[in-house]
């Protein structure tokens, strides 16, 4: 992982499905409340932070995609 917009991701992520487990258990409401306002400010910092990341490449449209080479699409 190179830089922080991923780990960022990744966190947001794992974030999002221990929130979604603990809404089927018996947590008190603000608790939730509270993990739900958390969880809105960091998804709305982690989108901030992805669009403002200075991540470079050197691909472009014409290289296609990696997984499958366009002479492969004919088949």
């Amino acid at each position: 992982m190179k830089n922080f917009a991923i780990k960022l991701v990744w966190f947001c992520t794992l974030f999002v499905f221990v929130f979604a487990g603990l809404c089927q258990t018996n947590i008190s409401m603000p608790v939730l409340m509270s993990l739900f306002i958390v969880g809105n400010v960091l998804i709305v910092f982690m989108v901030y932070n992805v669009l403002i990341d200075n991540y470079t490449t050197k691909k472009t449209f014409k290289n296609w995609y990696e997984d499958r080479p366009l002479n492969m699409l004919d088949e």
